[in-house]
């Protein structure tokens, strides 16, 4: 599948205000289901800033 020169950007082309800047939500899988990080409590919130990312043997860590 061919991009359309519309729809391919530079990273450099794209240049927001603050006003138009939006948060990201994030979500993680917790006991067997996706839930947004933002709904859980503060204890849990923090525990989820401490995980570690481990990578399978050949393939690059992925950072939080």
């Amino acid at each position: 599948m061919q991009q359309s020169p519309q729809t391919t950007y530079a990273a450099n082309e794209i240049r927001l205000s603050d006003e138009e800047r939006q948060p990201c939500e994030v979500w993680t899988r917790v006991m067997g289901y996706h839930r947004p990080v933002a709904s859980f409590n503060i204890g849990k919130q923090g525990e989820h800033e401490a995980r570690r990312s481990f990578a399978f043997c050949g393939t690059a860590p992925v950072e939080p």
